[in-house]
This record gives structure tokens, C-alpha cells and sequence, in this order.
């Protein structure tokens, strides 16, 4: 919540600091010790894994396919991945975009899709959208609430609006997806 490098831009602070406000009364509030605590603790794990220790224990923390993380594409899909299960979703900067989302095309369980692949569409009051997949692997599930339940992306893109889950084939794909970080950064240079 608060920033953890001097590098983080205003913009971004400012975005934090909208978040601490939307969601204060749904999350315990840490205290600024703790969180530095924590901000610590990622830049550790971070460096980790860059290092030759890392590189020769096969450490790669920030890419463990049981992080719950999200790690986003340049056109705004997010996956978060457990078990070797990637749920698959579009960005909070994509739903913004796009307005109110009225039609949801999602893939067939059992497709095999590479990463990149067009694997379905969002159609909203303002515009349309192909969803490309951001890893390859079988669908193993499609959020048929948000078939039924479109507005669920514009609700909680993030929980409930979800599109689809994918059985990863080459989980060392997440290595070329945008962690959060990168990702904000990518979003205030275009």
C-alpha cells in the first residue's frame, strides 16, 4: 500500500493511496512498519531471484507457478496461477476502458490454446474486444456466471469476473508476462 521504492511515480502513489481509500473497510489496515515489512520482504525475494543463488537453485519466486499473483499482457489480460491452473481475466484498466461489458464469448472447455491465441470476446455499450490467452494449455473451466452475469467484469474483474481457467503446458511463459509493478509502469508510458 505504500510505496516501496523511490522510483514509484506520483501517479501510481496516488492510484495506492485510491485503493487504501476503496478498500479500507474490507481489509484489516497493517501499520506502516508492518507494511514496510513486507515491501522488504518482496524486494528480497526479488533480488532472490535474480541472483546467481537464485539462478543455480532454480529459484524463480516471482514466477512460482503457486504464486497467486497476476501477471498481465501487453493487451491487458491478467493470469494468476495455483497448481499449474492459470485463472484468466482482463485488467481493471481494460474494463475502465471498455465501459459497461453486455456480451461475454468464452472458449470451450477441452480447447487447447497457445499463448496468444484469440480465445473469446467482451462486447460492451462502447466498444468490442477479442480475449487472447496469456499462457498455453487446455481450458479446464469457463466462468459461466459471467456469460450469464457480464456486469460481474465491470463489479470484480479481478474475483468474480474472471473468464476462464487454463491448465498450464509451459508454465516458463509467465517469464515474459508484466509482473504488478511492471505492469503500472507500462500502463503510465502508453
Amino acid at each position: 500500500m505504500y510505496p516501496c521504492s523511490a522510483h514509484e511515480s506520483a501517479r501510481t502513489a496516488a492510484r495506492r493511496a485510491d485503493l487504501r481509500v476503496r478498500h479500507y473497510t474490507s481489509r484489516p489496515r497493517l501499520s506502516e512498519p508492518a507494511v514496510m515489512v513486507v515491501c522488504s520482504v518482496f524486494r528480497v525475494t526479488s533480488r532472490l531471484a535474480r541472483s546467481s543463488f537464485g539462478a543455480q537453485c532454480g529459484a524463480r519466486a516471482l514466477y512460482s507457478t503457486d504464486n497467486k499473483a497476476r501477471f498481465y499482457t501487453k493487451k491487458h489480460e491478467w493470469v494468476s496461477v495455483s497448481d499449474n491452473i492459470g485463472t484468466v481475466g482482463i485488467s481493471s484498466y481494460a474494463q475502465d476502458a471498455l465501459g459497461e461489458v453486455v456480451y461475454v464469448q468464452l472458449p470451450e472447455v477441452g480447447k487447447e490454446i497457445a499463448a496468444g491465441d484469440e480465445c473469446g470476446a467482451l462486447e460492451s455499450v462502447k466498444a468490442a474486444s477479442e480475449v487472447y490467452s496469456p499462457v498455453s494449455g487446455t481450458i479446464t473451466e469457463a466462468n459461466k456466471e459471467v456469460e450469464s452475469k457480464p456486469a460481474l467484469i465491470n463489479k470484480s474483474c479481478y474475483e468474480e469476473g474472471w473468464l476462464f481457467r487454463v491448465k498450464l503446458a509451459r508454465p516458463e511463459e509467465l517469464q515474459q508476462l508484466m509482473d504488478q509493478a511492471t505492469y503500472d509502469k507500462y500502463l503510465e508510458e502508453h
